[in-house]
């Protein structure tokens, strides 16, 4: 009866504390596209803005204060990645079909460059410029509004990612 009692307690307890914590603060999220009969998913989390707006990408702001900055894991938690069932031309780099993990070099806050590496399934702030398959220049716009999460999308021959007020694009082929 004891033994029953406290296991009851326990599950009480710990479902008590799951349903506190309520959703992650970075949820994980994908995006994929299907591109000329293949398919290209990006695996990422999603921060959001939270109020931070315009103390984001800066030296003093939140990314600031990972350890590869002024290089950037272009998500939160692990390492976004890339997986491509088919060869790609991401601007002017070719891609191989395989895994890679992408990364935003974000020192010119007007002119950033995406990283792709080999590397992949390592944690965010685990960066190794050993490991780059090449770097593209993108295309950088300011959003029309906010964008409160972190959000990939592939559509119209484009991979953007926007956040904040941010939107960076690359042209997306795949042979």
């Amino acid at each position: 009866m004891n033994c029953r009692l406290i296991l009851a307690a326990a599950l009480l307890a710990a479902t008590t504390l799951s349903a506190q914590q309520g959703p992650p603060k970075s949820p994980p999220a994908t995006e994929s596209a299907t591109l000329n009969g293949k398919s290209v998913t990006i695996t990422y989390s999603s921060p959001r803005v939270n109020g931070r707006a315009g103390q984001i990408f800066s030296k003093e702001g939140l990314i600031g204060k990972d350890p590869s900055y002024p290089i950037w894991r272009a998500g939160a938690n692990a390492a976004t990645t890339l997986h491509t069932d088919a060869d790609l031309m991401l601007g002017s780099l070719m891609l191989a079909k395989g895994d890679y993990s992408l990364w935003v070099d974000i020192s010119d806050p007007n002119n950033w460059v995406l990283i792709v590496n080999k590397q992949s399934g390592q944690w965010g702030r685990t960066y190794d410029a050993a490991q780059n398959v090449g770097t593209v220049k993108m295309t950088n716009s300011a959003t029309p509004a906010l964008v409160e999460n972190l959000k990939y999308t592939i559509a119209g021959g484009k991979l953007t990612l926007a956040w904040e007020n941010h939107a960076a694009s690359v042209d997306i082929m795949a042979h």
